[in-house]
């Protein structure tokens, strides 16, 4: 190389060649490394020695760097580049120097068996990888001959170091192994190869571990060891003896972690439920820990609560099924069953004083869905022995999901709340699943705890534990139909009685209403029991989210109900929305909540509430317009525009002929004359115009004036009408003063729904020619700083096509200019410009022959479009993007064949396009794959994939494994 730089190194060191990478040089960039104060130095060095170690010179410095008289950090550094060269450039090395590799590589293990313990583990680590490329031709029994070189009695090293070497070296062989890159058919070799190794490994460590005189560094390097090989799916039966000598060495906490991970591994490979009467040997192992695990609980000792219960958490979730088809067994497993229920049920609040619990409740999910699995009579049998279970088991995490006490609650770091909150949405969802196994009379079972919590007399109760049952039956209410249920109108009935003292209780109260809002629509009657609570919570800003969010939820399910309440709804609103009690988004949700209330009403009723709640926002809205913008009076105008494009959103007085998807845009009319949404849109129109003049450089302002009017005409649809007009020509005006995507948005939804009514197509046609050529117009200036408007813009056009082609029949567009633009976006680096505007092509293309200008073009610059596509798929574009290129080369070929057959050839003739990397017999056989497939869209999408491999040099590398 003749460039040169500045080489990193100890302060003045000078210019030294950019890839001199001696000894000298590395030692320099390390110290640079650990110990220069300056942080761009630091990763200059840091790069550099990436360079140093895939270099061919690796090879020789790296020994150097090994050197006694050496720092760690230095010697950490030549072990690693050993590693990396052995691994990843295994190729380089001549077959007649893997011996000496491997003789080197042991003589610096066994120097290092009593040195530094980072750096003996580098050496290991590249010590596996070697034998992992050997194996097993090149090295039949590696790990026999591993295990005989450490025991050799010759050795300078004393036994004991010798002995951890070796373990260390056995214990990074599976890891790196996980971690090679291995051709497939090479790892299943090796992965055959070391199955037969294991025969050399176990025994040795049975030996070590049951050996008393092992000290426990070694029993607890053995336990790692272990763990490591049975992740190679060693078969369970081999591994019998040392799981049970790793329960045995539960009871030494020296050792106990390393013993969990053993026997957590060994429990949990995929291979283990084969080994049936190996799984019922471990069975009394796993309960014979119950003492321990009660006496850690006792001494609040969770590390090995926790540790006990990932053990049998680790039996029972893996291997239920298989332990329940062993129906003589019943009894044991059932004990293993309920040792899993006392670790659900550990005392103390998750995540404070226990962290147990949460890792149980896969367990039960599993264990209902291998019950409901077995054939009719099986099933009925085990659902008599389990249904007591799982009544059990709600009561333990109903108990588990009750609040601590508000003094203990306070103490909280606002990180353990948050933890206690996804906890308990975890024992919903447990809860709701549960269901499913004990049907409605879980619902009863709640309802009388409830009811007996309520009504006694005796004892004072908590609120935690009335907060607790209101949230198992909210949370099977949110989820399943419970319109059936014959124990919800007593629960309406008692949800009044409850003191609420509390804001947790209150939120739960909220909640539950919520949840039960679509049985509140089929019994309208008990709607006043409830909604005076509702509405008296809007007024606590501490109950902000669920009061309002209950209140949109009995808004929508129930409108039709309503009318008598809705004065008092809206005035109710009213007020909170004047005394801004609530966030932002709230008030967008309770402006929703009134949209969908307003919609039951009579459009004067309609038209009179409208009035009295927007007065107040629209007096503000005119004198925010006459002032100087500024930043605090531009938030309160978003917020005003926000609230009216929320309430529009749901206000629809108009009755859909059905709620099938698909069929959005068949309305009934309305029959009560002109749609009151629009009534005041016109009233307003003047005012957001106004706002709009002072305000169309702030993007934000602008997409909150073209939200109203989206939201509006999504709703309204054909009611929208009377408005087209002048929304055109204010569009036209805003985006020719100023081009913003929201404005094309708009646009787009105004195409979308009125183009093809011949009343609107004037305006549309005239406002689609305007935002086309001021678009045009910006693409000559420059369009890279803008790819959200030609995100926009492609949209549009794309809509036009799909809506109304004719609107590329006029004469005053210029399609050229508009394909042109739209090849050029295909080249943007955003990804959704490149899916709009390959969106463009796929709408674009079958319109050839029915729209005269379109089939003009592209027989023009079909050729350009095509090089563009060809030019992504070589490499420009990403990967991802793949499939939408493929959505052009389709559409090319089955609207265009005859001009797309001798433009591909013609393209792929140029050497060295669409990549270098291609053969002209590749480039052959693609242009025939694509050409010969008319009809199969997804074949045309799996040939693009495999050819933009080739193209960028990945196929059949590990890149393509989730492509």
């Amino acid at each position: 190389m003749e460039r040169r730089e500045e080489q990193p190194g100890a302060a003045g060191a000078g210019a030294a060649p950019a890839l001199d990478f001696t000894v000298e040089n590395v030692e320099k960039a390390l110290h640079q490394l650990y110990y220069d104060p300056n942080i761009e130095n630091k990763n200059l060095a840091q790069k550099w020695l990436m360079q140093a170690q895939v270099s061919p010179q690796a090879w020789h410095f790296s020994w150097q760097l090994l050197q006694p008289n050496k720092v760690p950090e230095i010697q950490y550094f030549g072990a690693s580049a050993l590693h990396i060269k052995i691994s990843r450039y295994w190729s380089d090395i001549p077959t007649d120097q893997y011996e000496s590799l491997k003789a080197q590589l042991f003589t610096q293990l066994t120097r290092f068996a009593s040195g530094s313990k980072i750096v003996l583990t580098r050496l290991c680590v590249a010590l596996a990888s070697l034998a992992l490329s050997m194996m097993p031709d090149a090295w039949p029994c590696a790990v026999a001959d591993m295990v005989r070189l450490f025991q050799a009695e010759d050795s300078p090293v004393d036994g004991q170091g010798r002995c951890l070497a070796l373990l260390e070296l056995l214990t990074v062989l599976p890891e790196e192994f996980q971690t090679s890159r291995l051709p497939q058919y090479r790892k299943s070799l090796v992965r055959a190869s070391l199955a037969v190794e294991c025969g050399a490994v176990f025994p040795l460590l049975e030996q070590l571990l049951q050996q008393p005189s092992s000290p426990s560094c070694v029993r607890q390097k053995v336990l790692k060891c272990f763990s490591s090989w049975v992740q190679l799916e060693v078969p369970l039966q081999d591994c019998e003896a040392l799981i049970q000598a790793a329960f045995t060495a539960l009871q030494d906490s020296e050792l106990f972690d390393s013993s969990v991970e053993a026997i957590v591994n060994a429990i949990s490979q995929p291979d283990a439920q084969r080994y049936v009467n190996t799984l019922l040997k471990l069975i009394p192992l796993v309960l014979g820990l119950q003492d321990q695990l009660r006496q850690a609980v006792q001494n609040g000792d969770m590390e090995t609560s926790h540790g006990i219960c990932r053990i049998a958490v680790a039996l029972g979730e893996n291997h239920s099924r298989a332990l329940l088809d062993q129906v003589e067994h019943w009894q044991s497993f059932l004990a293993l069953v309920n040792m899993i229920m006392f670790c659900t049920g550990i005392p103390g609040h998750f995540p404070v004083n226990e962290t147990t619990s949460s890792l149980t409740l896969t367990f039960w999910y599993t264990l209902q869905d291998d019950i409901l699995s077995f054939e009719a009579e099986k099933q009925a049998v085990y659902q008599q022995v389990y249904r007591p279970v799982y009544f059990q088991l709600v009561d333990v995490l109903l108990h588990k999901a009750q609040f601590p006490s508000d003094e203990e609650y306070g103490f909280w770091s606002s990180d353990e709340k948050e933890q206690f909150r996804i906890y308990r949405v975890d024992i919903s969802d447990t809860l709701m699943y549960v269901y499913e196994m004990l049907g409605a009379e879980l619902l009863s079972n709640l309802y009388d705890k409830l009811g007996r919590l309520l009504t006694s007399s005796e004892e004072p109760y908590s609120w935690q534990h009335t907060e607790a049952l209101l949230y198992g039956f909210q949370s099977i209410a949110e989820t399943i139909d419970v319109n059936y249920s014959d124990v919800v109108p007593g629960l309406i009935g008692l949800i009044p009685r409850i003191s609420i003292s509390n804001v947790q209780l209150a939120d739960t109260v909220m909640f539950t209403i919520g949840a039960l809002s679509e049985w509140l629509a089929d019994h309208p009657v008990m709607i006043n029991s409830v909604l005076p609570l509702v509405l008296h919570a809007l007024g606590n800003p501490e109950l902000s989210i669920s009061s309002v969010s209950t209140l949109k939820k009995i808004c929508r399910e129930c409108k039709y109900d309503l009318p008598p309440y809705a004065a008092n709804i809206v005035a109710v609103s009213q007020d909170v929305l004047m005394k801004q009690i609530h966030k932002t988004s709230q008030c967008m949700w309770l402006m929703q909540a009134l949209g969908f209330l307003l919609s039951a009403l009579q459009v004067e009723e309609i038209l009179k509430n409208l009035h009295s709640l927007i007065s107040p926002y629209i007096q503000q809205l005119e004198k925010l317009a006459e002032e100087i913008p500024n930043p605090s009076n531009k938030l309160a105008i978003v917020h005003i525009l926000g609230l009216l494009s929320n309430l529009f959103t749901t206000l629809d007085v108009s009755h859909h002929e059905d709620d099938h998807e698909g069929s959005e845009l068949r309305k009934l009319p309305v029959p009560q004359g002109p749609n009151p949404v629009v009534v005041v849109l016109q009233q307003v129109f003047q005012l957001i115009q106004k706002v709009l003049s002072k305000w169309l450089n702030d993007a934000q302002v602008v997409e909150a004036v073209c939200a109203i009017f989206e939201k509006s005409v999504k709703t309204l649809l054909d009611d929208f009408a009377p408005m087209v007009p002048q929304l055109c020509e204010m569009l036209g005006r805003m985006y020719s003063t100023i081009p913003q995507a929201s404005a094309l948005d708009l646009t787009r939804q105004l195409v979308h729904i009125f183009a093809h009514e011949p009343a609107h197509f004037p305006p549309i046609e005239a406002l689609f020619l305007l935002v086309t050529s001021v678009t045009l117009t910006l693409f000559q200036q420059g369009p890279r700083d803008h790819p959200d408007i030609v995100d926009s813009f492609m949209q549009l056009l794309a809509q036009a096509l799909k809506r109304k082609p004719d609107l590329f029949l006029c004469e005053r567009l210029d399609v050229k200019a508009v394909f042109q633009c739209a090849v050029l976006a295909l080249k943007f680096p955003e990804a959704p410009t490149v899916k709009a505007s390959c969106g463009f092509f796929t709408e674009l293309l079958p319109r050839c022959g029915e729209v005269e200008p379109v089939g003009k073009v592209v027989q023009e610059d079909g050729r350009m479009l095509l090089i563009a596509v060809l030019e992504a798929i070589g490499g420009q574009a990403s990967r991802s993007l793949m499939d939408c290129f493929a959505d052009i080369l389709f559409a090319l070929n089955k609207h265009c064949f005859s001009l797309l057959s001798v433009w591909i050839k013609e393209a792929l003739q140029s050497p060295g396009f669409p990549s270098a990397r291609l053969s002209p017999e590749q480039k052959d056989t693609f242009s025939q794959q694509i050409l010969r497939e008319r009809v199969n869209k997804r074949r045309v999408k799996e040939m693009v994939k495999e050819f933009t491999l080739l193209c960028r040099g990945l196929h059949g590398t590990d890149y393509t494994a989730d492509y």
